[in-house]
């Protein structure tokens, strides 16, 4: 069946949801909104995910999986994406290699921090994050990064849809930089697309010449 439009994530349609029935909600702690949640909890199941690490996403495609009775799938599906990301993993806690801020937003620029996914997926790359440090979704400045100096500034694809024009305008600013776009969904999105991710990350050292 076609998926039904229920509102965004940060704003449900209530009577949408009532006309469905559904037998089952799932929802995510970062992307959804408490208020919302639990009103629906009132009405109906609601599972939450929580997802930080690799590991807490391919826990909940197996959940999932279960949920709807394709058990088999999400197992399928969670061998794959471990087989192609097992090179990647096995160097994730050794030294990185570079230095790099990950922005996801302008006006005011706003970089991944701490505890996130994004941060979790810099370090299969063996890079380390200058802003791990810090909370979550931290605002920064021009200033900073300059002061700071990161190997590679990585400009993402969403929230903020940054261009060509806002690599040519970051290096302008930081030549000591390698600033680069990348691609949101194998940083952000943790479901069945990261059956692509190794393949990107992989690709992804190799245009920053880290041979780690």
């Amino acid at each position: 069946k076609l998926a039904k439009k229920v509102g965004g994530t940060k704003k449900f349609n209530f009577d949408a949801i009532k006309a469905l029935q559904p037998d089952l909600i799932i929802g995510n702690k970062e992307e959804n909104y408490e208020e919302g949640i639990n009103q629906l909890k009132q009405d109906y199941p609601v599972w939450m995910s929580d997802i930080i690490t690799l590991e807490d996403a391919l826990q909940m495609i197996l959940k999932i999986g279960g949920f709807i009775g394709a058990s088999s799938n999400a197992n399928r599906m969670v061998e794959a994406i471990r087989e192609s990301t097992k090179d990647l993993a096995a160097l994730s806690n050794k030294p990185a290699v570079k230095t790099a801020a990950y922005l996801i937003w302008k006006k005011p620029y706003m970089v991944a921090g701490k505890d996130t996914f994004i941060d979790e997926m810099l370090k299969l790359c063996s890079i380390k994050n200058i802003y791990s440090e810090q909370e979550r979704y931290p605002e920064t400045d021009i200033e900073s990064l300059q002061a700071i100096k990161p190997d590679v500034i990585m400009l993402s694809s969403e929230p903020y849809p940054f261009k060509q024009t806002h690599i040519d305008e970051f290096q302008a600013l930081l030549p000591e930089s390698q600033v680069i776009l990348v691609d949101a969904m194998y940083f952000s999105w943790y479901g069945s697309r990261l059956l692509g991710t190794g393949d990107y990350l992989r690709s992804l050292k190799q245009t920053l010449n880290i041979n780690a």
